[in-house]
């Protein structure tokens, strides 16, 4: 791949980005990376997220600012609405993946974006959730739909085209709609 002339597209430093994915195909390691969050139940349904540490680039590294996100039910679900559900918080996830990935690559293929906005819409019953179901409706989602307006100095197709393989990419998008294994251990005492 040829680095573009402009050294920052879309905001993205299209430098690194190339160098990045040139070194990540001289050593493979460099790509495996561990993310983490640390959380803690405070009361009711609300608990608290804290973001900070990371494994990538075969090191320990550390975010510039730790995160600290709250998450609760609003009233209706028994919650004190101290801040969105898990699942809303989902839904943020795969827009940000998806918006992450057409401004990468975007700027990869040269084209400079004016606008990219999302919304993002989860169906859930919560038949399911609250075991009312027999089994027959999910705990999650039935079905996720994201709408996206993008654009820039690009026809719709090729706009069309920097969603479909941001899509392609997105790492969220893939946890979703395939089956990711997922341990979960107890200490306790």
């Amino acid at each position: 791949m040829s680095i573009t002339a402009q050294p920052s597209r879309n905001g993205v430093d299209t430098a690194t980005l190339f160098a990045t994915l040139d070194a990540v195909k001289g050593q493979n390691d460099i790509a495996k990376f561990q993310f983490r969050a640390q959380n803690t139940w405070v009361s009711g349904t609300h608990s608290r997220s804290r973001i900070s540490g990371f494994y990538g680039a075969m090191q320990e590294m550390a975010h510039e600012h730790e995160t600290v996100l709250d998450a609760d039910h609003p009233a209706v679900l028994v919650g004190q609405d101290h801040g969105p559900t898990p699942v809303e918080y989902l839904l943020h996830a795969l827009a940000a993946c998806l918006t992450a990935g057409v401004a990468n690559i975007a700027a990869a293929r040269g084209v400079d974006l004016t606008r990219v906005s999302s919304t993002v819409e989860g169906d859930i019953d919560l038949l399911g959730i609250l075991g009312l179901s027999d089994g027959a409706v999910r705990n999650g989602y039935q079905g996720i739909k994201v709408t996206f307006h993008v654009e820039g100095d690009a026809d719709a197709e090729t706009l069309r085209g920097i969603v479909e393989q941001s899509r392609r990419r997105s790492a969220v998008y893939d946890v979703l709609t395939n089956p990711t294994p997922v341990s979960v251990e107890v200490v306790a005492g």
